[in-house]
């Protein structure tokens, strides 16, 4: 068995900060095996899991999620590439919600996200008479996307 990592050489493999590996290992989501002296020891495949964490992280897992997702691996054996695969394939809808969340994002930064405020030129074409505002208080076209096309009042 190959020696165990220190924290601060996990931290460099990793490329997060030993804080936040203690954090991490606080809420349970890697843990340690402590020195006589007590110094944090890591199995190897613990840079696999701080892996997991940060990119689950970034896809908007809470780390309650992340550690509800973790329990689900084996604990009898370091876990296989299939086993990341089997976890991470549930996060594609939440994935397409956040591209498309992204995507409003890019749009409302030249053009209206629907707050109100009827201070822009363009408003008066993509909110005329607030209809932003019926929808709700807040960017509502960031938050809920564009608006639904109205009638024209002749074919009402």
């Amino acid at each position: 068995m190959p020696d165990p990592l220190t924290i601060g050489e996990l931290a460099q493999r990793s490329g997060v900060a030993t804080s936040a590996l203690r954090f991490y290992e606080e809420r349970g989501l890697i843990e340690s095996q402590r020195t006589g002296a007590g110094h944090r020891r890591y199995a190897r495949a613990v840079v696999r899991r701080v892996a997991f964490i940060v990119f689950a992280q970034r896809v908007g897992l809470t780390l309650e999620e992340i550690g509800a997702e973790l329990a689900r691996l084996p604990a009898d054996r370091v876990p296989r590439r299939q086993d990341w695969a089997a976890l991470s394939s549930s996060w594609t809808a939440r994935l397409d919600e956040r591209i498309a969340e992204l995507e409003r994002l890019k749009a409302g930064l030249s053009e209206c996200i629907g707050c109100g405020c009827l201070s822009l030129d363009r408003c008066l074409l993509a909110n005329p008479d607030d209809r932003a505002g019926r929808r709700g208080a807040g960017p509502r076209y960031l938050i809920a996307g564009p608006p639904e096309p109205e009638p024209e009042p002749w074919l009402a």
